[in-house]
């Protein structure tokens, strides 16, 4: 078992896994996240993204292969030190928005930070911060139910935020919003991670949203690849533009 880079904050090496239902998700995928970078996964779906993310963040152990986070092999961790290490260091975001329907939309909010020992009234401070980045703040007394569907989601990823984790795992985190909410949000989640030097590994199918990023890893079929843009083959009328070749990496 060989160490990861000191500046990654992340490093996976061959990492496999396979669902309950025997098709494989990840197969033999090695990759680093530097420290403060935004890293973007991006495929189709059904390419293994939220494999990758959930077995990067420890939420999944991978069959084989090693994950480290800051030179600790979460690979070799127990179901309780996984937990502790999501709590304290990690930040989540689904595509889909699940709050809990007693809380109110700052309590939500401020969960994370609740769970581990933060003050009631500092808690609400940076949630209610993070509520009025992501404009909906004046939203902060509402129950989820009273909520549109997008902001619910706005609501989620402020919660994430709020902790300040070390890494971020955001899984389509703009999927329910509408396009001009997605910019707006995509912004403020790419500013606050660079100006408070959080690790982004965003899992993403569009190319958009993958631009942001400071660099794209692609997946196919649970394998890394790279795609190569071939010329158009002579004589091919009916063909436009250029022809794709993904290759395994």
């Amino acid at each position: 078992m060989v160490a990861p880079p000191d500046n990654d904050v992340l490093w996976a090496r061959a990492l496999h896994f396979r669902h309950d239902d025997g098709s494989p998700g990840l197969s033999g995928v090695s990759l680093g996240v530097r420290e403060g970078e935004i890293l973007a996964v991006g495929g189709p779906r059904g390419s293994g993204k939220t494999t990758l993310l959930r077995c990067l963040s420890g939420l999944l152990p991978a069959r084989s292969g090693e994950v480290w986070f800051n030179s600790v092999p979460v690979h070799t961790m127990g179901p309780a030190a996984r937990e502790r290490l999501r709590r304290e260091r990690f930040g989540w975001i689904d595509p889909v928005p699940l709050l809990v329907a007693e809380l109110n939309v700052w309590e939500n909010a401020a969960l994370p930070l609740m769970l581990r020992g933060t003050g009631r009234r500092r808690a609400k401070t940076a949630a209610l911060e993070w509520l009025e980045r992501l404009d909906i703040g004046d939203r902060a007394r509402r129950h989820p139910v009273e909520l549109t569907h997008a902001e619910r989601q706005r609501v989620c990823i402020a919660r994430a935020l709020a902790p300040a984790p070390s890494v971020l795992f955001a899984d389509e985190p703009t999927a329910p919003l509408h396009r001009v909410d997605r910019a707006h949000v995509l912004r403020t989640l790419t500013t606050a991670a660079r100006s408070h030097g959080i690790t982004v590994v965003l899992a993403t199918h569009d190319a958009h949203t993958a631009a942001l990023a400071d660099r794209t890893v692609s997946l196919l079929d649970g394998r890394r690849v790279r795609t190569l843009h071939l010329p158009p083959v002579p004589g091919a009328a009916e063909t436009e533009g250029r022809a794709t070749c993904s290759l395994s990496v």
